[in-house]
């Protein structure tokens, strides 16, 4: 708030011109208005000069400036707008004189990693894990020559970040990513996944089980791991441990920690602001849950077995328990339901739905309604088909088919009608739908689903009458792969489409989206920006026109990652694209090639990964070549609900890990600028580490 406001301005005048002012309506007290707005102007850029000489208030654009002072070297950088946040130098150049105080020590490099990367990391001395003959006025009891066969976290962690066990020398460089164990080796382990929160959901039954007991922590049934929050580090000279990194949580060591906790010392990992909680709702549906105490929990392994879970028979009866490998949950025949659970799962990056940082659209609209605790859509979404939008307040499951409506405009030159659907932030709410879902877009209707995760059936838009245009737009938005997924996490349906676009004049963009297998009309348009279309293998149809003789509509893709053979009458546009596909066996299959454009006339696909044998319009610096015909890309995993799923494996060539417009990763990883990170982490490195040294960069997720 500016000090000289126009009241005050004003109230400084003398009174008798104030009084003749408001006999001639105020045009005084207007210019005065207009002279106080001038002069907030000058005190907030006054302020922010002084804000601009100090590195924790300055602009991005001070930053280098403020660096050039002290002898800070810029790294290369990417200029995109969306890579700010690698690229900034804030970090480094405010720790640039501490980096160079400690230059060399392992608390200096791996916050020096974390700096660089904005990823989780951990400097290991590898000398301090070789198995040597100690000197006896220095002995290291920390580092002995045999390993602890009776210490469990010593070989739960045998040869990763937190090794503790002694290894011989090796005599591989570590800039490869392989020598580890010897004198000058130092290694650098960076944590890629980041833990995805999903707060206060019901634990999801499990469909088999009649006993009311069997649960698990995915909304969608299946069994996926649990992450860890990682605790932040309180001192700069503090090297990261398990606790600070964020990694799936590990059954044995949380059993131990579980065991020795109370109410009083908490677990590292359990209870309110942990990794994981459970929850009983209170009597006042206003009031906050009640958590489980620690001391109600038992984590054990509760993996298949024959006849059913694996101590299925010998729990508790007054306890919960809890597999965070699988993320499973057996309740005590004496503890009683419902039970909510917050909770972390794994992924590489924010997309699809969930729960993390986000704006909803549609907060300009007027008519506005909200919805939570699971209730009826239908209601609200008729309530809204003239304009508005309808926002979801929770990321609890809401099983129903709704039907959305958007009113049909007529009148010549009359604007469309807008309905927004949308999870509030934060918020993941699920739609278990009973089957296809209808989109009654009218004519110049546009409808927006932001943020939600659909699964039970397509959406389906549906051909009518009049030739009117119509847009569908989602955004943040997962319809899962294959529909629905089983307990072990494999599709309900692979290859099954899930959107459905039958209307000739429509226009659909995805936006950071995860969807399954896509069926356009012919005359349609489709937009995919960072996206993932899984068909659920290679050789199945991700792409296709309504029949199965028939191509897609107009296609542009940028930034994708496309697991399925596509057929398509036109591709405008393909940049920066992995377009993983490949022909079935014969003699069954009927396609000419996995990628089939039938226009190559029209379109450019540039910086792709294309599969060979593809039918496509001209081409512009894709893999594979001539010069490198073999050339795949390796995936960590291609299965819907993984941690590193859709992540391509550090093994994978770097013309496809370097090989986008800006020498990014092809794929929809891109926006990640995973070799950005690694680039600049390496020219540090080389500025920072001591005379002899060598270091690797080792990707522990």
């Amino acid at each position: 708030m500016s000090s000289l406001s126009a009241d005050r301005l004003y109230a400084l005048l003398p009174a008798v011109q104030r009084l003749r002012d408001a006999e001639q309506g105020g045009p005084l007290r207007a210019l005065i208005a207009v002279l106080a707005q001038e002069f907030a102007a000058l005190e907030d850029n006054i302020e922010q000069l002084y804000d601009d000489q100090f590195i924790e208030t300055c602009q991005d654009w001070v930053a280098p400036y403020i660096g050039d002072l002290i002898g800070y070297r810029p790294l290369h950088g990417n200029t995109r707008p969306d890579a700010a946040a690698i690229t900034s130098p804030r970090a480094e150049v405010a720790n640039t004189i501490a980096y160079r105080r400690r230059k060399g020590t392992a608390a200096m490099l791996e916050q020096l990693a974390r700096d660089v990367t904005g990823w989780p990391a951990r400097a290991v001395e590898f000398f301090e894990q070789l198995a040597t003959t100690q000197y006896m006025n220095h002995v290291r009891l920390y580092a002995p020559a045999t390993a602890d066969l009776r210490s469990t976290p010593q070989l739960l962690q045998l040869g990763g970040a937190f090794n503790r066990v002694a290894h011989t020398a090796e005599m591989r460089r570590p800039e490869a990513g392989s020598g580890r164990y010897n004198i000058p080796n130092i290694g650098i382990f960076l944590w890629r996944l980041q833990p995805m929160r999903l707060s206060q959901l019901p634990l999801t039954a499990d469909a088999g089980d009649a006993s009311g007991r069997k649960f698990r922590f995915n909304p969608l049934g299946a069994d996926a791991p649990l992450f860890r929050l990682p605790h932040t580090e309180d001192q700069i000279t503090h090297l990261a441990e398990p606790i600070n990194v964020p990694e799936p949580l590990n059954l044995r060591l949380m059993a131990r920690a579980v065991h020795a906790a109370t109410d009083a010392t908490p677990d590292d990992d359990y209870g309110p602001g942990g990794s994981l909680l459970l929850a009983r709702p209170a009597a006042n549906p206003a009031d906050p849950p009640l958590p489980v105490s620690v001391a109600d929990i038992c984590i054990c392994d509760l993996r298949d077995v024959a006849g059913g879970w694996a101590h299925e028979t010998t729990v508790d009866a007054n306890q919960i328990s809890i597999d965070p490998r699988l993320g499973r949950v057996l309740l005590g025949s004496a503890v009683s339901g419902p039970l909510l659970a917050t909770f972390h799962h794994g992924f590489s990056r924010d997309i699809g739905g969930g729960e993390y940082e986000r704006s909803p659209a549609g907060a300009e609209l007027a008519n506005q309604h909200e919805a939570r605790g699971a209730e009826a859509l239908q209601g609200h979404l008729d309530a809204i088909r003239s304009g508005g939008r309808l926002l979801l307040r929770d990321s609890l499951t809401y099983a129903q088919t709704p039907t959305f409506k958007v009113d049909a405009v007529t009148a010549d030159g009359a604007p469309g009608i807008e309905v927004v659907v949308a999870a509030a932030n934060p918020a993941r709410p699920l739609i278990a739908a009973a089957g296809d879902i209808t989109l009654g877009i009218g004519a110049r209707g546009r409808l927006v689903l932001d943020g939600l995760v659909i699964s039970g059936g397509a959406l389906v838009l549906p051909a009518s009458a009049d030739a009117e245009p119509r847009e569908l737009l989602l955004r943040h938005c997962t319809l899962v792969p294959g529909r629905a997924l089983h307990s072990d996490g494999t599709a309900v349906s692979p290859g099954a489409a899930s959107l459905v676009i039958a209307h000739p004049s429509a226009k659909v963009r995805l936006e950071q989206c995860i969807v399954g297998a896509l069926q356009v009309d012919v005359d349609a348009q489709i937009e995919l920006v960072d996206c993932i279309v899984d068909a659920g293998d290679a050789s199945a149809i991700a792409y296709q026109g309504l029949s199965a003789d028939s191509p897609g509509g107009e296609v542009s893709f940028s930034e994708c990652t496309v697991v399925g053979k596509l057929r398509a009458r036109q591709l405008t546009l393909a940049s920066n694209t992995i377009f993983f596909a490949r022909l079935g066996e014969a003699p069954a299959e009927t396609w000419h090639a996995p990628l089939w454009v039938e226009r190559k006339q029209e379109g450019c696909v540039r910086f792709c990964w294309v599969p060979p044998g593809a039918v496509s319009p001209r081409r512009f610096r894709c893999v594979p070549d001539e010069a490198n015909a073999g050339l795949l890309p390796h995936f960590t995993s291609l299965r819907y609900g993984d941690p590193a799923y859709a992540q391509l494996r550090s093994a994978t060539s770097a013309l496809i890990r370097e090989g986008a417009d800006d020498e990014g990763e092809i794929g929809v990883m891109h926006a990640l600028f995973q070799p950005q990170r690694e680039a600049n982490l390496r020219i540090r490195l080389d500025e920072y580490l001591r005379f002899g040294l060598h270091a690797g960069i080792f990707y522990v997720t």
